[in-house]
């Protein structure tokens, strides 16, 4: 597979009929949902799930999206999603970058960046990240890749 960058965190996505819309290919949307479910998932695995982030009175809420969509999707196939850290200023706020490919041919259909920052759960106000967030995601720190968003 031919990752933008080393290393990537991935999730095998498959793509169901209700992923479809009337065009025929993966609405827009649902690239959105794949998006949060792979970063979700990597939250996870860095030791960061939804007990943890209850437990210290923080989550990482997203504040901006940029999407390039750069190829359809389309019922029945599986794909993969990756994604990177590639800059946090152990404070406030955190970017991922992602890029999801179709393994049969190795197109990459879409690449992003998403901005998150740190909110204290309690009030949905920003707050500093806890020591446990600066650990646990800085360990996932990469460099990031030139996007042309």
């Amino acid at each position: 597979m031919s990752w933008d960058l080393a290393d990537p965190f991935v999730i095998d996505i498959s793509v169901t009929a209700e992923d479809i819309d009337g065009l025929g290919h993966a609405n827009n949307a649902v690239y959105v949902s794949w998006l949060e479910r792979c970063a979700w998932r990597h939250s996870q695995f860095l030791g960061l799930d939804l007990t943890e982030y209850r437990r210290l009175d923080r989550a990482m809420a997203v504040v901006r999206h940029e999407i390039d969509y750069l190829a359809a999707a389309y019922e029945d196939q599986t794909l993969q999603m990756g994604t990177w850290i590639v800059e946090s200023d152990q404070r406030l706020k955190m970017d991922r970058q992602f890029q999801l490919v179709r393994p049969a041919d190795g197109v990459t259909l879409l690449r992003a960046k998403t901005t998150f920052v740190c909110i204290e759960l309690s009030s949905g106000r920003p707050k500093r990240m806890p020591p446990e967030f600066v650990e646990g995601y800085g360990r996932a720190l990469r460099a990031p890749y030139p996007l042309e968003l």
